[in-house]
């Protein structure tokens, strides 16, 4: 209606309860539930557990090599790698993703950066569920390259 604000979506607030210092380095993969704030590096995906309302905040010092999953994604820091946000993803000022970015909803601030493509979706599962097996091409909807036979044959003119 006229004069009425839509409702901001709410930025999930709330306790950290892991804390990665900007004086310590992870190399692996680091599955967590609840909050985790990230001021150090860390070499290796960043999962949330499976149904949980999990939020990660990546801080401006914060550095993450690898894929993220999470429900609640803040990031004010540098991602190299593909970022999945099945609730909310907020990008700040300083932000600076080297990779795809898969989101449900999003918000960013003048000066954040993607380096890669921007893919709505609206299912969560689809988002934390990505099958690897299947070849990329067809994950986008596109056909299979053809075989190195048949565009040799074609190429030839003589049919098989």
């Amino acid at each position: 209606m006229l004069g009425k604000k839509k409702a901001k979506p709410r930025r999930p607030a709330g306790n950290f309860d892991t804390l990665i210092s900007s004086r310590t380095t992870i190399e692996g993969d680091v599955h967590f539930s609840g909050g985790l704030h990230v001021d150090g590096r860390i070499r290796g995906k960043v999962l949330a557990e499976d149904g949980s309302d999990a939020v990660l905040r990546v801080s401006e010092v914060g550095e993450v090599t690898g894929d993220i999953a999470a429900p609640h994604v803040i990031i004010n820091g540098t991602v190299h790698g593909d970022v999945y946000a099945s609730t909310h993803l907020e990008l700040a000022e300083k932000a600076a993703i080297n990779g795809s970015v898969y989101y449900n909803l999003i918000q960013m601030a003048m000066g954040s950066s993607v380096n890669g493509n921007l893919v709505h979706q609206r299912e969560p599962s689809a988002l934390l569920a990505q099958d690897n097996k299947a070849p990329r091409s067809e994950a986008n909807g596109e056909l299979p390259d053809e075989s190195e036979e048949e565009l040799s044959a074609a190429d030839s003119g003589k049919p098989e």
